[in-house]
């Protein structure tokens, strides 16, 4: 039996200590819990209950689903088992299987291509958007839980998406990946890709629309190549593949070292796109919350940590950039394409419930527990005001947009999992920081 689901089916399920006796934590926490819970669902093709995303995104998409999963397993102890109804830690693999169930397989044109998004409409193909590593979430699970299983599928599937991304997100040959639309990286509406079309042409991710400044080089994309490879070498090493291991680990280090030597400028301090004709993407995005979110930066290495010293407090942790009351913000507010007033679905300067949701991923490895801790009650108490989940909201107040309609997975899944670990920090003689997770190794 998995761990965390025998503690859950041993009766109704406890609530954490809440950092405080205001009794919206509570009345929060079970709206968040009935909001996951009323977003498992099944789509079509795949044939297990999955975690949608919510709000006005019926499925779920490679960027995310795999981690929101990953997320929902392990908060599994405090939600309730119901007879027939799937546990949480299931859900967690269904939210990775699904993905690799509908991998294209050997002998399609575009064989090994995972699918961006599997929605109750259709299974799209038309971009990669990817941010947090399939790999690295299913090495974590499998960890986890004990499942070979899911080991040994997310292994194969991911050794294939990696070898897809090389030989089609690779045209310029320079050992990074390329991004050809805006939905590659899912920054719907983002000053980054202004001018670019959303999808790729034809629906076909290996299609570039002909443009002279594309395809370009992406920090963010060759992050989340790095951190599936190094996902990949543990799970060779897991799997007995010791030549495996070591070529992932090479290759891992190769990718890292051209993302710094070929995507920062350190003049400005900042990681950008550059563009087919050379030059930098000169928009201050959350481009840079994503490649620590990889752990690109060695925090062990000299060079690197001057490089995240820098990026931290020039840029994530500046009032003026993405520090906002309400941080972290989708563009700097000093960057002058920060868009307002903020429209729905907008990464053009709003703050994200994603961006949120992936902060304990990076934040604590780079010794930045307090700051988190800050970032998690600011987020805490946002949502508590009016027990809505919603995607994004105005970095300055802590409003929420109001176009979409709550039930917005992402965003309980923030007040869950912030509201457990600011419990854990508060508790008596808790660590000044969590222990680290696989993939921080």
């Amino acid at each position: 039996m998995l761990p965390l689901r025998a503690h859950a089916e041993a009766g109704a399920a406890a609530r954490p200590a809440f950092p405080g006796s205001d009794p919206r934590w509570a009345k929060t926490w079970d709206a968040a819990l009935a909001v996951l819970a009323g977003n498992v669902k099944t789509v079509p093709r795949y044939e297990h209950p999955v975690l949608v995303e919510g709000s006005v995104y019926p499925g779920i998409w490679l960027e995310c689903g795999p981690h929101e999963g990953l997320v929902y397993g392990t908060l599994a102890q405090y939600v309730t088992a119901l007879e027939g109804a799937p546990a949480p830690l299931q859900i967690a693999r269904n939210n990775h299987m699904a993905f690799f169930a509908l991998q294209r397989p050997t002998g399609h044109e575009s064989a090994g291509q995972l699918p961006a998004a599997i929605k109750m409409s259709d299974v799209g193909y038309g971009q990669i958007q990817m941010v947090v590593p399939i790999a690295a979430t299913a090495w974590e699970l499998s960890q986890l839980t004990g499942d070979d299983e899911l080991l040994v599928t997310a292994y194969t599937a991911c050794s294939r998406w990696d070898a897809w991304l090389r030989e089609y997100r690779d045209t310029r040959k320079t050992g990074l990946v390329e991004g050809f639309c805006t939905y590659d990286t899912g920054h719907d509406n983002s000053p980054r890709w202004a001018g670019i079309p959303n999808r790729c042409p034809d629906d076909d991710a290996r299609k570039c629309p002909p443009i002279a400044t594309m395809p370009r080089l992406c920090p963010d994309l060759s992050a989340t190549v790095y951190g599936a490879r190094i996902a990949l070498a543990h799970m060779a090493t897991a799997l007995g593949k010791g030549d495996d291991a070591r070529r992932w680990h090479d290759d891992a280090e190769t990718i890292r070292q051209l993302i710094i030597e070929k995507l920062y400028d350190p003049k400005d301090a900042a990681f950008y796109d550059l563009d087919a004709q050379n030059n930098f993407v000169r928009v201050r995005s959350d481009v840079m919350s994503r490649v620590l979110g990889e752990h690109v930066l060695n925090r062990y290495d000299a060079k690197d940590k001057a490089i995240f010293d820098a990026v931290w407090t020039r840029h994530i942790h500046n009032p003026k950039a993405f520090w906002a009351p309400y941080p972290l913000t989708s563009i700097a507010m000093d960057d002058p394409t920060f868009v307002r007033p903020i429209p729905r679905n907008s990464w053009g300067g709003a703050s994200q419930a994603l961006t949120a949701l992936r902060a304990p991923r990076w934040m604590p490895y780079y010794g930045k527990q307090a700051e988190l801790n800050h970032m998690m009650q600011q987020w805490c108490e946002a949502i508590s005001r009016h027990t809505e989940f919603r995607q994004q909201m105005d970095p300055l107040t802590g409003d929420f947009t109001q176009a979409d309609p709550s039930g917005y997975s992402p965003a309980a899944l923030v007040f869950l999992e912030f509201a457990r670990q600011l419990n854990k920090s508060a508790a008596p003689g808790a660590p000044t920081k969590p222990a680290a997770t696989p993939q921080q190794f």
